[in-house]
């Protein structure tokens, strides 16, 4: 039965007493309902009592003749539209620290983030409220036009000459607090990052205060501390990805172990110490303790660099640029930027992954030299351990000292595209920690830049199966590689058509599809790897060289540089994204990954058989020794400069090949530098302590035996 209000008001004239209760009771029904719905629909236009007091008198106060400096200085702080929207400069992200230092009667300014969608185009302006309002409050004041200067709005829409639809639709408001309040969170990681700087630090310090005491005493133990001494100066690694301690006694063919007196503790203070972490650090010798393979410094060098110089340009460019569509055009289309964004760029990743395959191979085949012979289920857990305590440690630290950045730093407004992924370390932190990053929805990894670690490891735990086939059947492990190789190179084809991605990574927020179906999964990615292992497997196992004519070596030189060239030219004629499944996308996808492990591949054999002429030269120079030594911690830490750079950003960055120049050489620098302190205070000391195990037995410093045979074996790869 419907009950029209009307319609019963008029029954009241009935004088009918049934009719009349039924007719009230329905009034009242009908009054009700519409009182809860008029009292609904007042408190969602409207905003708390306070915040709006405070923003009719900042309105009142901009609208008078002569408006108060705090007025004023709000108002200029709100974004405003400005030239090259065409070209991407649709964001008007106003001034933080003006509106933050704008103080009104009762109230300070607050600055806030609008989200807007108009036809096609997404973007933002800034707003300077006052700040008792919260962020529903500020969305209410946008949505209903309570911010005007006049008769205009504060926040006017795009003109319909750029924009063909002049309607604003309102995704969201974001408030930046003034304020640093770390959360549980960031306090523990805080303390966990300041622990193991503190460790080495006082380990340093104590080591020191030893010395001082042992040169002004003189005992029996004083010899054998000074031994190994000697033999800590003899320790020589290097930290470059995949490479294994090198530990050799400086011409000595007394194979007797030097030891360290006292307890555990004190062996492991003197790991942890500076005076020994430091050493090697700076070393410009090409030469590599185990032979050969002096080329993979300089490789190992340039592809760093090509990494930091294409997110050095890919960050800004998806965040802050104000002619980010004139930087899309010009990347696509210059070759200028083979070395910043463009397809090649991200061919270093693919060189990362040739090299640990290779390393991964000979040190797993010095593993098995050293046991004997023997593949036991004791050395496989060895290698694996050994791989996690060289990755770990350091990897644990940036994301313990990138969460607490989250809450100690004051960010500005072009924050907000980093901050939802880097908050996810509070909720994914345990994929990092299990090295599985990589397999878990792309928009919840914590450290995107760090899935790295987990695909690669996840290639490396393969090695010893490889190995074992090998060993088991040579037939069988052919046909178990080539099926790797031809797994990886399907898949990436068949998903590349079948989504119908591009052949690089998007620099765009809409990169999703291609990183979650393609770019990060190990079976797309394994081939370069699968490369490397059976490269590394022939140069350690070799009897005789490879090339024995200049002609074969004129020949691999000709299709090593020919086949590079080419990939890096079709990356650029296959640049648009297929509107339909494309075979030359595909084709491509699937094959240039593995054929540019193949190209490197040939370069590391050339080099090392003596046919590298000056390209080998260049790859070994002294330079790249430092540079390849640091190259883990540079890689793990330079992505937190480039966003905090961005994050504190005020104005949006212009394109030009000069800022991006200047960006990507400061990156560096800062990188450089941060990345050897790093190195020496977090990740060498816990590749020593593996050492200490065999060479810091206190067995014989006593009574001046010698120490047990097994410990006085250097640990050389083969």
């Amino acid at each position: 039965m419907t009950c029209p209000l009307l319609h019963y008001l008029n029954v009241f004239s009935l004088k009918n007493s049934l009719t009349f209760e039924m007719a009230l009771s329905c009034v009242v029904f009908v009054l009700l309902a519409g009182c809860s719905l008029a009292l609904e629909t007042t408190q969602a236009l409207t905003v708390s009592q306070r915040c709006e007091e405070d923003t009719n008198t900042f309105v009142r106060e901009i609208n008078q003749s002569r408006p108060k400096e705090y007025a004023v200085t709000m108002y200029d702080a709100f974004g405003k539209m400005g030239s090259n929207v065409e070209g991407g400069n649709a964001n008007q992200p106003g001034l933080l620290q003006q509106c933050h230092s704008a103080h009104g009667p009762t109230f300070s300014g607050k600055y806030c983030q609008v989200f807007i969608m108009q036809e096609t185009v997404r973007y933002f302006v800034g707003v300077c409220v006052p700040d008792s309002c919260s962020e529903e409050d500020v969305q209410m004041l946008a949505l209903y036009g309570k911010l005007k200067l006049g008769k205009t709005s504060l926040i006017p829409p795009l003109p319909p000459l750029l924009v063909n639809e002049s309607t604003q639709e309102i995704h969201m408001t974001h408030c930046l607090v003034s304020t640093i309040a770390p959360d549980a969170s960031a306090v523990t990681c805080l303390f966990m990052c300041s622990l193991m700087v503190a460790v080495p630090l006082v380990a340093t310090l104590l080591t020191a205060i030893l010395r001082c005491q042992r040169n002004r005493e003189v005992s029996p133990h004083v010899e054998c501390l000074n031994a190994g001494l000697s033999l800590y100066g003899a320790l020589k690694t290097n930290v470059s990805s995949g490479r294994e301690i090198i530990l050799e006694e400086n011409n000595s063919t007394h194979h007797t172990l030097l030891c360290l007196p006292r307890s555990c503790l004190h062996q492991c203070l003197r790991v942890f110490s500076l005076q020994t972490t430091s050493q090697g650090v700076f070393s410009t010798s090409s030469s590599v303790p185990g032979g050969g393979y002096s080329s993979l410094n300089g490789i190992r060098g340039l592809s760093l660099l090509w990494i930091i110089s294409g997110h050095s340009a890919q960050f800004p460019a998806i965040t802050n640029l104000d002619n980010f569509k004139d930087f899309r055009k010009s990347a696509k289309t210059s070759a200028l930027h083979l070395f910043s964004i463009s397809g090649p760029a991200f061919l270093a990743v693919d060189t990362f992954l040739l090299l640990g395959g290779l390393l991964s191979a000979r040190s797993l085949l010095g593993s098995i030299s050293r046991a004997e012979g023997t593949l036991s289920p004791s050395v496989v857990a060895a290698y694996l351990f050994n791989r996690i305590k060289r990755v770990q440690p350091l990897h644990m630290f940036v994301m313990c000292l990138t969460i607490s950045l989250i809450s100690l730093v004051q960010w500005g407004p072009y924050w907000f595209p980093f901050l939802e992924t880097i908050m996810d370390c509070k909720t994914y932190w345990w994929a990092n920690i299990l090295l599985i990053s990589n397999l878990i929805p792309v928009d919840e990894i914590c450290l995107p830049w760090a899935w790295y670690l987990s695909l690669d490891f996840q290639c490396y735990a393969t090695t010893p199966l490889l190995f074992y086939l090998y060993r088991l059947s040579r037939g069988l492990f052919a046909v178990v590689a080539g099926g790797l190789l031809l797994m990886s190179i399907v898949s990436s084809a068949v998903t590349t058509a079948l989504l119908q991605l591009p052949v690089f990574q998007p620099f765009t927020l809409t990169s999703d599809t291609y990183n979650k179906y393609y770019y990060l999964k190990p079976h797309t990615r394994y081939g370069p790897f699968l490369i490397g292992i059976l490269t590394g497997m022939h140069l350690t196992t070799k009897k005789e060289k490879l090339l024995k004519k200049k002609w074969q070596a004129a020949l691999g030189w000709l299709c090593c540089l020919s086949l590079m060239a080419l990939l890096m030219t079709l990356a650029y004629n296959l640049k648009e994204t297929p509107a339909y499944p494309s075979v030359p996308h595909a084709l491509y996808q699937g094959l240039h990954r593995p054929l540019w492990a193949l190209a490197l591949s040939w370069i590391i054999l050339a080099c090392e058989e003596g046919y590298g002429g000056f390209i080998k030269s260049f790859l070994s120079l002294g330079l790249w020794v430092p540079i390849s030594t640091i190259s883990f911690a540079c890689y793990l830490i330079h992505p937190v400069f480039i966003i905090i750079y961005i994050g504190l950003q005020e104005t949006p960055i212009h394109y030009t090949d000069i800022n991006f120049m200047y960006m990507f050489l400061g990156h560096v620098v800062l990188t450089l530098v941060v990345g050897c302190v790093l190195t020496v205070l977090i990740e060498r000391p816990y590749l020593l302590l593996k050492c200490s195990i065999y060479i810091l037995q206190p067995h014989g410093c006593e009574t001046g035996t010698e120490c047990p045979n097994k410990c006085n074996r250097a640990q050389k790869r083969k």
